[in-house]
């Protein structure tokens, strides 16, 4: 086999999953465009709410996130703030000690969000009674009325899950402006795209809310040391349950300031999807006969290239294939044209500012680094090993000889 069939077969075993993945990101963006404003009405009671909010060395930061919460016009006596503080400052507990909430100090030797999660549960008192659970992170701010927002929602929704508008709280660097661009085109795509056509929306890592009652039965079943949303998210559409998004509901998050942590994040997202992948592809045929769409739609995006990595792939082959083969790259020229169409129609006017252009078309470049972390070994915040090739290559070693 000589060079050139060589070229054409990598060309077109690249182009089909990528192009597969540009038509599933510009179907929904454009879905989005048509999705009508959603009408909340006052609840006539007021739900029990826990905010549960797991801090891993994340010094002050949350002490803004719980005085946030503390700062709700929502009746004080009807929420409970826990905050799971593991390898934090002690200077930090002593002043969240200080403030009237649930502190609790685990000390897990490898702490992650689901082992934290877990220890809040069953260290909570029997007779505490609650309706829902509020994730956040810590970092996240909420407005006063967020409480009471969530509130209506929650009653208005007449569901077990609704997930919140995440938006971003700073935009002081360019690498945080465009995570802030990302996080907003996953806003679109999966959640306000994905109601317009009727589909459930994606849980995001925090401002999500939960029927307490089956959080709590449901946490326990977690065993995976990172993605617990997309894993919450996969037993929820198991049980044929919608999962709803309120855009006007909002939570600020601090995005990532440097490239390098922008691709480690990335790279960590890109294994927590292979993860899901193997994890739920079993439950496909079932799913479809029983006219499980929501699950159908869930496990089909995450057979899709992770888009960072779709980005990086587009931009490689578009510089490199015409000093090669010039007629090959006019394909991938139109694919990046018709990705950055779908991209551009999916990021908020906010994000629009006067340092738009040179974020949004440095985004192919930056992203070439995330292809890189899915062969490397490297750690996530809490120390645990994410390789995301090697891991999925190895799960599926453990699976064949089980």
């Amino acid at each position: 086999m000589d060079f050139w069939w060589i070229l054409y077969i990598i060309d077109w075993l690249l182009f089909v999953p990528i192009g597969l993945t540009v038509a599933y990101v510009l179907l929904f963006s454009v879905a989005s465009i048509f999705k009508s404003s959603k009408e909340i009405k006052k609840s006539k009671q007021q739900y029990r709410f826990i905010v549960l909010i797991p801090s891993y060395n994340s010094d002050a930061k949350i002490i803004e996130t719980v005085n946030s919460i503390l700062g709700q016009t929502y009746t004080q006596r009807n929420f409970d703030i826990v905050v799971i503080s593991n390898h934090q400052n002690e200077i930090i507990n002593m002043r969240l000690a200080q403030l009237p909430i649930t502190l609790l100090t685990p000390n897990f030797e490898k702490s992650t969000k689901v082992k934290a999660l877990q220890y809040a549960i069953l260290n909570l008192p029997q007779f505490k009674i609650y309706d829902a659970v509020v994730l956040l992170d810590a970092g996240n701010l909420v407005t006063p009325e967020f409480l009471e927002q969530v509130n209506d929602a929650f009653d208005s929704a007449g569901t077990k899950a609704i997930q919140t508008h995440r938006m971003a709280r700073n935009l002081d660097t360019p690498t945080a402006r465009l995570d802030a661009i990302f996080e907003e085109i996953n806003n679109t795509i999966f959640r306000r795209g994905h109601l317009s056509l009727g589909l459930s929306a994606a849980l995001n890592s925090s401002g999500s809310v939960f029927d307490f009652a089956w959080f709590k039965r449901n946490i326990m079943k977690i065993r995976s040391n990172v993605g617990e949303d997309k894993e919450l998210e996969s037993l929820l559409l198991r049980e044929s349950i919608y999962i709803d998004y309120f855009e006007d509901i909002n939570v600020y998050d601090e995005k990532t300031r440097t490239i390098k942590d922008f691709n480690n994040q990335r790279g960590r997202w890109t294994y927590i999807q292979l993860h899901n992948l193997l994890n739920n592809f079993h439950f496909l045929p079932f799913a479809f006969m029983n006219s499980q769409y929501d699950m159908v739609d869930k496990i089909l995006q995450w057979m899709l290239i992770p888009r960072c990595i779709m980005m990086g792939i587009i931009a490689i082959m578009s510089i490199i294939l015409p000093f090669i083969y010039f007629t090959l790259a006019l394909k991938w020229w139109l694919l990046a044209t018709i990705a950055l169409f779908a991209f551009a129609l999916a990021a908020p006017d906010y994000l629009v500012t006067k340092n738009w252009d040179k974020d949004f078309l440095r985004a192919p470049i930056i992203t070439i680094g995330a292809i890189y972390n899915i062969f490397r070994a490297g750690k996530d915040e809490t120390g645990t090993r994410l390789d995301a090739f090697t891991h999925f290559i190895q799960k599926i070693k453990l699976k064949r000889k089980k």
